[in-house]
């Protein structure tokens, strides 16, 4: 039994392209220095002392400058290529992340808080088209998951680093530490990653785009990212709501809010790569996006049924990364389903967008809507966005088998 599970752990990363992999270590190394995000909410409100409201507002301009880089990002592929799109938004933000832990007023806040993620969020659809690029269908999914599994190892590492950091330096230092890695990985990424092995000829000529327009013009394609970001909604929540309500409500300390969540950045990376191989050989992806998102709404009544114990945060944390698991590597793998070569850059620009803007919608409604109604309102509110868009994959399922017949 154990000699078959490993088998299949083993199997699970084979037949991924050098680049990916190389790719892959160079979100790691960012990612490990991830610790500005995860305390962002937390560090407004209890060091520099603004109002859950004014946090919200900031939150959101992260999420504003989320939405200009992803579009810019697009735009940059298809002008400059994905190789060095990728390096100067690693580089310039760790800059960015430095100076952004200098600023104290709210208004200057908002001013860099936009800035650092605008350039930081063009890395995003360049990584998505280097990763479809360097990928086939048959493993596209296990690509975009051993990105995420560097990206998660990271996860486990900065939040809970991070946590202790500033317990033990104070916030300044995070923005030091996650600058740092920033450069560290864009100066890797050059080193690792000559431009000869990244913009080549390699991609299937088979694969085409559903759609021969426009990507802003394919109703089927916008409909899909209507559903992915209500999915994005409530599983941004982790980055804003979430450390709040474990602070105030659950009375956990930075270092324990750290450790919850590099929890989630662990059991992803454990299991991810193994579970998605066994899951996409009987399912179909919009089979496993339709269960991932309705995790997510459940983890929501979790809170709201069962109080603020401490292993109520855990099993809830739990239940959201097994959602994350089985929504967000299928939808990314979905979306460059849409594409192929000649407009993978709109198309995939088009879905960044889609996840920035939940970035801006995420902590603003999580945020004001605490404000205004408390927690156990929010709860409901996420739990019925995610029901709608576990629905609207369901239907995507029938139509594809409506068409298949």
């Amino acid at each position: 039994m154990f000699q078959k599970g490993f088998a299949v752990y083993v199997d699970a990363f084979r037949g991924l392209s050098k680049e990916i992999w190389l790719l892959s270590s160079v979100m790691l190394i960012n990612r490990a220095g991830t610790m500005v995000l995860p305390f962002l909410s937390v560090y407004l409100t209890q060091d520099v002392g603004f109002s859950l409201s004014q946090a919200g507002w900031i939150m959101s301009c992260f999420g504003g400058g989320s939405i200009l880089g992803a579009y810019a990002g697009g735009k940059l592929v298809d002008r400059i290529g994905f190789y060095e799109t990728q390096f100067w938004s690693l580089f310039l933000s760790g800059f960015i992340f430095i100076a952004l832990g200098q600023v104290k007023g709210f208004y200057g806040l908002c001013a860099m808080v936009f800035l650092a993620s605008t350039v930081a969020d063009a890395f995003r659809p360049a990584n998505f088209a280097a990763v479809a690029a360097y990928s086939h269908s048959a493993n596209r999914t296990r690509a975009v998951a051993l990105l995420r599994l560097a990206i998660n190892l990271g996860w486990a590492v900065g939040p809970a680093v991070g946590g202790m950091v500033a317990i033990a330096y104070g916030y300044e230092w995070l923005f030091w530490v996650d600058g740092l890695t920033c450069i560290a990985a864009a100066l890797f990424f050059r080193a690792a990653l000559p431009k000869r092995f990244l913009e080549t000829d390699e991609e299937e000529e088979t694969e085409t785009g559903i759609f021969q327009g426009k990507a802003h013009h394919d109703k089927r394609y916008l409909f899909f990212l209507l559903l992915a970001l209500l999915n994005a909604i409530a599983f941004m929540q982790l980055f804003s709501t979430l450390p709040v309500y474990f602070k105030q409500e659950v009375l956990l300390d930075e270092g324990q809010i750290g450790r919850l969540m590099a929890m989630n950045g662990l059991v992803i990376a454990l299991i991810e790569m193994p579970l998605i191989y066994v899951l996409e050989r009987r399912f179909s992806a919009t089979q496993i996006i339709t269960l991932g998102t309705f995790m997510i709404g459940l983890t929501y009544l979790l809170f709201s049924g069962l109080g603020t114990a401490a292993w109520v945060a855990l099993a809830a944390m739990l239940m959201l990364t097994f959602g994350e698991i089985l929504s967000l590597p299928f939808i990314a793998t979905m979306a460059m389903g849409f594409t192929n070569k000649r407009n993978r850059g709109a198309y995939m620009g088009l879905f960044s967008v889609t996840y920035s803007l939940s970035h801006v919608i995420a902590p603003n409604l999580g945020l004001q809507l605490v404000a205004w109604a408390g927690f156990g309102t929010l709860w409901y509110v996420l739990f019925a966005a995610s029901a709608v868009a576990a629905g609207g994959f369901w239907l995507l399922r029938r139509r594809e088998q409506l068409q298949i017949a």
